[in-house]
């Protein structure tokens, strides 16, 4: 089991990934980001997950990069750091990640909840790149993927003021998908994850390919690549199921197939 997480199957098909490295603020060392490379690389593999939740503490879902770590590399160490490998296995996991964030998500913590594909938020919680501060800008991400999630006016804003959003600001931004009390912020994460989990599995997979690829693509590109994945589905036990099952008026009973 890794050091700086946690895993838990609290429902069918979902697991529970907790960060874990409280004295730190679940700060992103190498260890931490490269182990939970690993486990997501492993629960890929594991057909019994179907989606998966991701959450820091009640504190901090993750307070920023390790700074301490960050200040003993220079150029070269940066050029050669072995975690953009781990940020990029991050982001190639194809299975619904969801993002249970409870206060401070700074920094390269607001850069790993933009990897998940749902962020849930606290009311409590906090949003920000406040890299800046430290001459630095972000590095993991931050100014690509919060540009494409609220805007080139607040992006802008946000990283060059290293200034922090709150939950609420942060859901109308589109940033966050829901907010809750802090207390539910897990529980209505993992009852998302249930509700796709119970889905079809491939179906789930290509439509969240095709809902990434529209943010890199143009308009008539992203339509092919939608008509592309709804015909491979086609030819899936799933889909027969599905409409099986809908015609039969009962729950379907998708195998990933």
């Amino acid at each position: 089991m890794p050091d700086t997480l946690l895993l838990d199957a609290p429902e069918a098909g979902v697991r529970l990934i907790t960060l874990n490295r409280p004295a730190a603020l679940n700060a992103l060392n190498t260890q931490l980001l490269g182990e939970l490379a690993a486990l997501l690389d492993e629960l890929e593999a594991d057909d019994g997950c179907r989606a998966v939740v991701l959450t820091g503490s009640q504190k901090a879902f993750a307070a920023g990069a390790d700074i301490n770590e960050m200040a003993e590399r220079d150029a070269v160490g940066i050029l050669n750091d072995p975690r953009v490998a781990h940020w990029q296995r991050i982001g190639r996991f194809p299975k619904p990640l969801i993002a249970a964030v409870n206060g401070f998500a700074l920094g390269g913590g607001c850069e790993l909840a933009m990897q998940a594909d749902i962020i849930i938020a606290g009311e409590g919680a906090r949003f920000g790149q406040p890299e800046i501060n430290l001459g630095i800008m972000p590095g993991a991400g931050g100014t690509q993927r919060l540009l494409r999630a609220v805007g080139k006016a607040m992006a802008m804003q946000m990283v060059l003021t290293g200034e922090a959003i709150d939950a609420r600001h942060a859901q109308r931004l589109g940033l966050v998908s829901e907010v809750t009390q802090p207390e539910f912020t897990v529980e209505r994460a993992l009852a998302i994850g249930r509700v796709i989990a119970s889905k079809a599995p491939l179906a789930v997979r290509l439509a969240k390919e095709a809902l990434l690829k529209a943010m890199d693509c143009d308009l008539a590109t992203g339509l092919r690549l939608e008509r592309h994945a709804f015909t491979v589905l086609a030819a899936s036990r799933d889909r027969a199921e599905g409409i099986r099952a809908f015609q039969e008026k009962r729950a379907p009973v998708f195998t990933g197939n």
